[in-house]
């Protein structure tokens, strides 16, 4: 079986791409971008929530200790308590990210987009503005691109 590496987007990589789309210079957008950062982890170390309609949420959750078990030798072992982040994929990353697979090179079902012939049939689950179905790929007709037509003239932010 052949591993498919998915290409890493980096910091460097966001802010050449603002830099040159925004007409900024590199050094303004990268002290930006760092500073917002810097913003968000300060807030979540501070134990705060942070949401981005229609990104996501930011929080942190406290994780109890617990005991586990090594899978290679089988040893019980003390898991200390923790603090760990959590994210909650907000609606316009879920539309666009989470609920259709991209056509593309085949996927280990077989075809590009398809769930594997032995997949049980997808339920349908509500969403902040109701209830949709997600049994087919799209609602729309297949010459519409919904994600296209969702953003546009909006900004993700």
């Amino acid at each position: 079986m052949t591993e498919h590496r998915v290409p890493t987007i980096t910091k460097k990589d966001l802010i050449n791409r603002i830099a040159e789309e925004s007409g900024h210079t590199k050094v303004v957008v990268k002290d930006v971008l760092q500073r917002f950062l810097d913003e968000i982890v300060e807030e979540l170390s501070l134990g705060k929530r942070i949401e981005f309609r229609e990104f996501g949420v930011f929080e942190v959750k406290d994780r109890r200790a617990r005991r586990a078990q090594n899978p290679r030798t089988l040893e019980k072992v003390e898991v200390p308590a923790k603090r760990v982040v959590r994210f909650k994929v907000g609606r316009m990353m879920r539309d666009r990210v989470c609920d259709v697979l991209p056509p593309g090179p085949e996927t280990p079902s077989g075809t590009a987009g398809s769930p594997p012939s032995d997949a049980p049939p997808t339920e349908a689950r509500s969403t902040d503005a109701g209830a949709r179905s997600t049994d087919s790929p799209s609602n729309a007709s297949p010459t519409e691109d919904p994600a296209a037509k969702r953003s546009a003239g909006k900004s993700p932010f």
